[in-house]
């Protein structure tokens, strides 16, 4: 929803690089100030007999006394940093990022019980009030009381004022809360934790390094009268795209972890695993097709045009994140065996071929380049941990009709695509038709295992 705020005629394709850029490094270093304590918490609340209380206060100690320090340590060298990055003359963009990140870090296991504790609804209310909020904030700094000193920077200072909401939202919670520490329980909750923070990192690195690589490895004049900077920007804008299916993986995760987790001893887990997989990848198939053979009718509405060229990049990262999302839910295994450290191995294998991909395919084939590295990263992550989880908790995924599901829609979408109606509304009315037979036609596959019973 900001994207159109942000690059119709707001900010320049360069600026709008800037804080693709920025919040690249951010997304990576805020990992760190969780720690993996998130998922340790699930994993020791959910244990027989856990002091669900105790284990939270010493997860909360952990995160607080991480996140902290960390911040300080930015706030207090925030010069030399804003020097590193290209931003010199604003040193309180990096405090701004910083205090985010803290407060973040503050109210992330407060969340995390709350997802144990399935209390959805608080859950949604306060993260779509954070979102209205940034969003008013955004349009009030930008439209309304816009300084060009500061310029991008009110984006950083919008999410630092919607985020600290959260406090409030959780000030019971954070005032009740105290600090501990216990020897045998918080080491080896860490010892527990601190793979699943390193594979985090190592997998926001995926997620982010491309958006940053571009200004390395980008020839110049690769794209006629468009600078690195301005290619970052649309590269940037159009990834924002492709975060439709990141978003669904991403609640569909908040669900599913205390999920498996709460799941873990019941002797039908892995069939059942199996099954939400499976349904998972269906619906994943339908965001595809809807996004992919609508990006005519979101570039005239939620881009500006000067964007437009890069929105080929879609569909290529769309299917990117659905191997994604079936990564994070085969990932289960080695959550549940105690074996956290196969994640490390396995992202770190994705960071590689991310890199590499990236080293090769951005000189000869731009942003696009960097798209196919990012979907050849998550395919054989998904792939690698498959094979590997197989050996030490078995589960019975359909892989060759999920695999036929995303083949099939990927040529639904070629063709769908391929077909030109000038009108836009009737093109609007013809996709939504198609969605609408694609929807009919899986239901129809799928309405007896709807119902049958989970062995």
């Amino acid at each position: 929803m900001l994207v159109p705020l942000h690059t119709m005629n707001m900010f320049g394709k360069a600026e709008y690089g800037q804080i693709t850029k920025l919040y690249a490094f951010v997304g990576v270093i805020n990992i760190v100030y969780m720690f993996g304590m998130e998922t340790a918490f699930f994993r020791f609340a959910t244990k027989p007999e856990a002091d669900k209380h105790r284990v939270f206060n010493l997860s909360q100690t952990t995160v607080v006394f991480i996140s902290l320090s960390l911040s300080v340590i930015f706030i207090s060298f925030s010069t030399p940093i804003a020097n590193a990055l290209d931003i010199a003359a604003h040193p309180e963009f990096i405090i701004w990022l910083a205090l985010t990140m803290f407060v973040d870090a503050l109210v992330a296991i407060p969340f995390a019980r709350l997802r144990l504790e399935k209390k959805a609804l608080a859950f949604a209310v306060a993260k779509i009030f954070n979102v209205s909020v940034l969003i008013g904030l955004n349009y009030y700094f930008l439209k309304i009381n816009f300084d060009p000193s500061i310029g991008i920077g009110y984006v950083f200072l919008a999410n630092l004022i919607a985020n600290s909401f959260f406090i409030v939202f959780f000030f019971k919670t954070i005032i009740t809360w105290r600090p501990a520490w216990d020897k045998d329980i918080s080491t080896q909750m860490l010892h527990y934790a601190y793979p699943v923070m390193i594979t985090g990192v190592a997998g926001m690195i995926n997620e982010m390094f491309s958006r940053s690589m571009l200004d390395w490895w980008l020839p110049e004049n690769f794209y006629a009268g468009t600078t690195r900077e301005e290619a970052g920007g649309i590269f940037g804008a159009c990834y924002k795209f492709a975060v439709f299916m990141n978003l669904g993986i991403q609640a569909f995760r908040y669900a599913a972890e205390p999920f498996f987790f709460s799941n873990a001893t019941d002797k039908s887990s892995p069939a059942l695993f199996a099954k939400v997989n499976h349904y998972f990848v269906i619906v994943c198939c339908v965001v595809f097709l809807g996004i992919s053979i609508n990006l005519d009718f979101i570039k005239l509405f939620f881009i500006g045009e000067e964007y437009w060229v890069g929105l080929g990049i879609v569909p290529v990262l769309l299917l990117a994140y659905l191997f994604l999302g079936v990564y994070y839910n085969m990932s289960v295994w080695f959550k549940l065996t105690n074996k956290t450290y196969f994640g490390t191995i396995i992202t770190l294998i994705g960071v590689f071929i991310t890199v590499v991909g990236n080293f090769i395919l951005i000189p000869v084939a731009g942003y696009m380049g960097s798209s196919i590295a990012a979907f050849l990263c998550y395919l054989t992550m998904a792939v690698v941990c498959y094979i590997i989880g197989q050996q030490f908790f078995p589960i019975p995924y359909t892989i060759l009709k999920d695999l036929g599901y995303i083949i099939v829609t990927y040529f639904i979408m070629l063709v769908v695509t391929s077909i030109r109606i000038d009108n836009l509304w009737v093109n609007l009315g013809f996709d939504l038709l198609v969605i609408i037979i694609f929807c009919g036609v899986i239901f129809l596959i799928e309405r007896k295992s709807l119902t049958q019973p989970v062995a």
